[in-house]
């Protein structure tokens, strides 16, 4: 049909091919991977290469390709190749800027529960964390591990067996069940599209190539707003240096408004208004409101 194009693999970059994969095939559900290594160090990674294949035994598989770039292998793979557990959580939306951040390449011996802000939960019958904030949680042991290639791009099949499922009550149904709009979830898309199953396409632009500063460096009494959500905190810890004081007086100096609130020292009418800058994806101004004094 003059209308198509037709592709072969081998023809185009695994880069090009890799676009085309993701914005043809989703919406992808994320496995939320927890991992430890060897000496016991926590790993949170998401992963959209994943679903449930398997309810007698219960098996789920998530697949950690090897990176297109450089042909090198994420700590996710490298730990259950020595440590046979992980911990896949569900994600919701309250906790998709988190997960994203998550996703930042941070060295191996930096803690992603750390850098997010999510909560690390013990689990009971397999030593990889849970993730407080997700509605679902399988403790899984890992059964196989199943490598599709060697270069750049080849994805590793983990198959995960579930031996022991952790269910927030508020997502469940009068019956027991788990209400499809109550969880909330959202998916993988091409780009930086995601789709969050009750409502529609919504974008979460990509973490910093450079290493965003993490929950964990934002100070204690942002950390602990009662405003701030932890998506919010998320779109904050993707930042790769907070703004000057003087970014800053002259930032106010341009807003009387700003001025008198900050004034006031009503610090959740602060938070709020440094929310409203957030939510129209003006990180660096929320910042510049959040730091004035």
């Amino acid at each position: 049909m003059a209308n198509m194009i037709s592709i072969l693999p081998n023809d185009i970059t695994t880069q090009k091919l890799h676009g085309y994969l993701l914005g043809a095939i989703g919406p992808r559900p994320i496995a939320f991977a927890s991992t430890i290594d060897e000496i016991g160090r926590p790993n949170l990674s998401p992963f959209s290469f994943f679903n449930v294949f398997s309810a007698n035994p219960p098996i789920l598989i998530f697949s950690p390709a090897r990176r297109v770039r450089d042909n090198t292998t994420k700590h996710t793979l490298e730990n259950v190749l020595k440590v046979s557990e992980v911990v896949i959580n569900i994600v919701s939306y309250r906790m998709v800027q988190q997960m994203s951040l998550s996703s930042t390449e941070y060295p191996k011996e930096d803690n992603e529960f750390l850098k997010t802000g999510l909560s690390m939960l013990k689990s009971d019958l397999v030593r990889p964390y849970r993730v407080g904030e997700s509605p679902v949680q399988f403790e899984c042991r890992v059964t196989k591990v199943e490598p599709l290639g060697k270069e750049g791009g080849a994805g590793n099949l983990i198959f995960s067996e579930v031996v022991k499922i952790h269910i927030n009550k508020a997502v469940l149904d009068e019956n027991g069940s788990i209400d499809q709009y109550k969880i909330d979830q959202v998916a993988r898309m091409g780009g930086n599209w995601y789709s969050r199953a009750n409502q529609g396409l919504f974008e979460v632009p990509k973490p910093l190539s450079s290493l965003g500063i993490g929950v964990d460096n934002i100070p204690q009494e942002i950390r602990s707003s009662t405003i701030l959500t932890g998506n919010d905190l998320g779109l904050l810890a993707n930042i790769e240096e907070l703004p000057s004081q003087s970014d800053i007086a002259e930032f106010l100096d341009c807003n009387h408004e700003l001025t008198v609130l900050i004034g006031s020292k009503d610090r959740k009418k602060v938070h709020r208004k440094a929310q409203e800058y957030l939510n129209n994806e003006e990180v660096l101004s929320a910042w510049k409101v959040l730091l004035a004094k």
